[in-house]
């Protein structure tokens, strides 16, 4: 089974990934900062049998999963950033291609998401829509009326809906126009984050644009006002693009085959850089100026496996300083 991030979508176009989270909450418990500890298993084991059996979900106890593990799966997005430090009782389901999860007692009890390749945000709703409808016909969720479904924040209290694209957009940082983006698509109830969600870096020029509100608007109006800021997003950062070509072609050239040489020589390389270089690489790609081999896996794929968790995991064993530079380095020559 091909994960998600090894589609070729993933490196054709500006867009990324497309994402769907859902947010909901069982009625029969307090809010998961409130639960003791026996509710706590009673409710991950009541979402649980929702959901089993399903063949193609891997179910794993958070609690039970090393450090390196946890750090793994938080940055190929199966868990959040806040789980990695959390004691709560709580379990992740996962398809085996990455592209589905269910986060069970996070900050809501339950948080499921849909990752697809590309510009594919309705494939991603179609796969969420099938999920979230299973498991609300074995459990009753909090819903009131007037205001949507309940959650622990009431920032995702209505349609409980996150809707977001993965764009990259290395062009619009150099420049510091990104910026002004987070202030024009802020008027529309969007925002834009860094690659992690809230409070995370932008990596290799990589950003989720996404909605803010999700109280007052149905989720398919939160989601064309998306599509709509996004190609706005996406224009700009390909006219950055075209006028680089424009006025700077060769310099531009000579920073993607400098990028290339490093990552397909280096004998140790830090994370920073070589995310840096290979969003550069990705930049030349998608703007069609080189004709350079692609290396065996997506650009955005490397990206994820040279991060110190994915990194340590793939190795088997925890890496210090200098020696994950080095293993980091043979990942990449290996690639290309």
């Amino acid at each position: 089974m091909v994960k998600w991030y090894k589609d070729e979508k993933t490196d054709n176009d500006i867009v990324i990934s497309s994402r769907i989270r859902l947010a909901r909450n069982i009625k029969e418990y307090p809010f998961s900062i409130n639960l003791s500890d026996a509710d706590a298993v009673k409710m991950v084991d009541d979402v649980k049998n929702a959901m089993l059996p399903k063949d193609d979900f891997i179910v794993m106890d958070v609690n039970e999963l090393s450090s390196v593990d946890k750090l793994a799966l938080m940055e190929h997005h199966i868990i959040s950033p806040e789980v990695l430090n959390s004691f709560a009782i709580s379990s992740v389901l996962m398809k085996k291609d990455e592209s589905m999860s269910i986060m069970i007692n996070e900050e809501d009890h339950v948080r499921m998401q849909a990752i697809f390749p590309g510009e594919d945000l309705s494939g991603a709703w179609d796969a969420m829509c099938e999920i979230d409808d299973e498991i609300e016909s074995k459990v009753d969720y909090a819903f009131d009326k007037d205001f949507g479904y309940l959650t622990s924040c009431p920032t995702n209290t209505g349609t409980g809906l996150r809707a977001s694209y993965m764009l990259h957009l290395p062009l619009l940082q150099k420049t510091g126009q990104i910026k002004d983006i987070v202030y024009a698509i802020g008027k529309f109830g969007m925002t834009i984050r860094g690659i992690y969600g809230e409070g995370t870096e932008p990596y290799g020029g990589i950003y989720q644009v996404s909605n803010q509100v999700t109280m007052g608007k149905s989720e398919s109006e939160i989601m064309s006002i998306l599509k709509t800021v996004t190609e706005q997003v996406k224009e700009r950062e390909r006219k950055l693009i075209e006028h680089l070509i424009e006025t700077r072609r060769i310099e531009f050239e000579d920073s993607i085959y400098r990028a290339y040489g490093i990552l397909s020589n280096a004998r140790k390389i830090s994370g920073k850089e070589a995310t840096a270089l290979l969003s550069d690489l990705r930049l030349g790609y998608v703007s069609g100026i080189v004709g350079l081999q692609k290396p065996k896996d997506n650009i955005y794929c490397i990206m994820m496996n040279i991060q110190v968790g994915s990194l340590q995991k793939k190795e088997g064993k925890e890496l210090e300083g200098e020696e994950r530079d080095v293993c980091r380095a043979e990942y990449l020559r290996s690639m290309f």
